[in-house]
This record gives C-alpha cells, structure tokens and sequence, in this order.
C-alpha cells in the first residue's frame, strides 16, 4: 500500500461507494491490539483510539482495553458525525464534487500507459462496477481522485475488508444502543474537499499508485491491515506517513497537519470545559501517531498521556 493511499484512506470515514452488505462478525482467535491512548488532566480522560475504517468479521471482537474504554465514556467524538456519515446525501454531494465540467473525459489528462492500466482495471471489474451502479464509461466523467478511490475501495472489498464492519460503524451503533452522545470534528463537506483540493498533479498520481497497487492485490492490502492488526504504530508510521510527508509534503501537510491542527483545541476543550464526562475519540490511525500526530501533539501541551495495550509488552529500561 503506497503512501499516498495510506493516508488519504485514513482521511476516508463515509465517502465513496457504497460497498457489499457486510457480514456477521465472527470470533477471532485474538482480538486485534488496539492503537489507544488515554490522555488525562485533573478531572477528566480522553481516549484515543486509532481506527481502520475496513474491517474483517474476524477482527471482533475488539481488544478489552477498547471495550473498558467505550464503558467509562460518556460520549464518542468521530472524524465526522454518526448522522452525517448515515446521510443519503453524502454520496450525493461526493459525486457531484467529482463531476468533470469541462466536456473532457478522465482518459484525456492521463498518460497512454496509465489510461491503459485503467482500462484493464475496469475489464477486470466490470461486474463489480455494475453492482455498485457504477458502469465502467460513467467513471470517465470523474475527476482522478474519485476513481482512484473507487479502485481503492473495490479492492478492499473484493479481500474481504468491508467499511460497514470498520471501527467508526461499530461504535456508532453502540453508543446509539447505550444512549451515548455522538458528535464530529469536521462535517462532510470539509472531507470532500481535502480529495477535491487536490492538485492534478496529486490527483493522477493517486490514480497511478491505486492501479499499481491493485495489480500487486492481497500482499499490499494485508500488509497494511496487518500493521493495524498487530497495533504496530512504528510501522504505520515509518512506512506510510513518514515516507508520503518526505514524498508529498504538502499533500502530506493538508490532509494530516491541518487538520490534526483543527481537531486539537476541539478535544482540549473537553479536557478542560468537562468536570465529569469522560470522551472516546475514534479517528484515522495515523492521525494519532508520529510528532504530527494528536497523542504527541497533546503530550506536548502537558496533558498525561498513555497508551492502554494490556498486551503489549513493557519497554525496558
């Protein structure tokens, strides 16, 4: 899994094409080790949690250090609102974003070889494409962008990761079972323009990296959700973010600082307005990590910060 694609996934909650019916979750031999943090002050705790918003059935049930933490919150915060995400409008206005407006098709600002290798995607898939209303010639309309997310999602998908079984659907219907608050830190249009901002440039280079990748199928996939897994946040970082913000630093900085930037004074506000109410905060994975991050970012404002892995062995020394 490229960089580029790494992270604009981690931007991706709702967006996008609406995927498979998701099956029933089944036991796993162990539940995956969660990417979690709890930051503190005097009267008042936020948990992090690190999502992946494509989840295998085998992936529940979750880690108990996540379940505890869902209990002792009184609300839940996402990247965007459990209703926003469940809005039929979402897809709507997504698709009417990435409409070309100009009369060109997709084809005619793509290289031969790279108009080939999207041609040979959509032979491949065009059963799939069908299912999902999406006939091959329509996506010539799009901008890169959305079709290098279409080709992104499918491929999750046809390897079993579902987004109606990621973390951020999950625990929306379970608060909405336990009658816990729910809010968002940005709304769905802001995620729709971090895709639509995107220069051409960034755009067919997202596009190239996306049929690259589907071509090299389950390795690249299981290799990403496996760090996930795992709860490996130094390969996370060092081999996804770390290289795109050497590679693409201002795609780098638009989709991950910026917005790490915006989020921050939402969550120090309930650390400092709340004198009971304890907060989970179910957000991309690699927003959390690294010096960019909202767990350093947080460290470095005072706050006590920990991660929370009954698992995970202790550092020596």
């Amino acid at each position: 899994m490229r960089p580029m694609q790494s992270l604009l996934l981690s931007a991706l909650v709702s967006l996008g094409i609406a995927g498979a019916q998701a099956t029933t979750p089944t036991i796993a031999k162990q539940p995956p080790v969660p990417l979690l943090w709890k930051v503190s002050d005097a009267d008042s705790t936020l948990y992090l949690l690190g999502s992946f918003h494509f989840l295998m059935p085998q992936d529940y049930p979750l880690s108990p250090d996540v379940d505890a933490a869902f209990a002792d919150a009184e609300s839940l915060v996402f990247e965007m609102s459990p209703e926003e995400m469940s809005s039929a409008t979402l897809a709507v206005q997504m698709t009417q974003a990435a409409l070309r407006t100009d009369g060109t098709t997709l084809d005619s600002e793509l290289s031969p070889t790279v108009a080939k290798q999207l041609q040979a995607w959509l032979d491949k898939n065009k059963a799939v494409l069908q299912k999902l209303n999406l006939p091959p010639e329509i996506l010539q309309r799009f901008e890169p962008w959305f079709v290098a997310l279409t080709v992104t999602i499918v491929e999750f998908e046809k390897f079993g990761l579902d987004r109606k079984l990621g973390l951020e659907t999950h625990f929306s219907e379970a608060a909405q079972k336990a009658q816990k608050s729910t809010s968002g830190l940005e709304t769905g249009a802001q995620q729709i323009a971090f895709f639509d901002s995107m220069s051409r440039q960034e755009q067919t280079q997202f596009l190239e990296e996306a049929l690259s990748d589907s071509a090299e199928g389950k390795q690249a996939i299981e290799k990403l959700h496996g760090a996930w897994r795992r709860g490996d946040a130094a390969t996370l970082w060092n081999e996804m973010a770390a290289e795109m913000r050497k590679e693409s630093p201002a795609l780098y900085k638009r989709i991950n600082v910026e917005r790490n930037d915006v989020w921050l004074p939402q969550l120090e506000r309930r650390l400092k307005e709340s004198t009971a109410d304890d907060t989970l905060v179910v957000v991309g994975a690699l927003h959390l990590l690294g010096s960019d991050g909202v767990v350093e970012k947080l460290r470095a404002k005072g706050y006590t910060v920990e991660r929370v892995c009954s698992v995970c062995k202790p550092k020596k020394g």
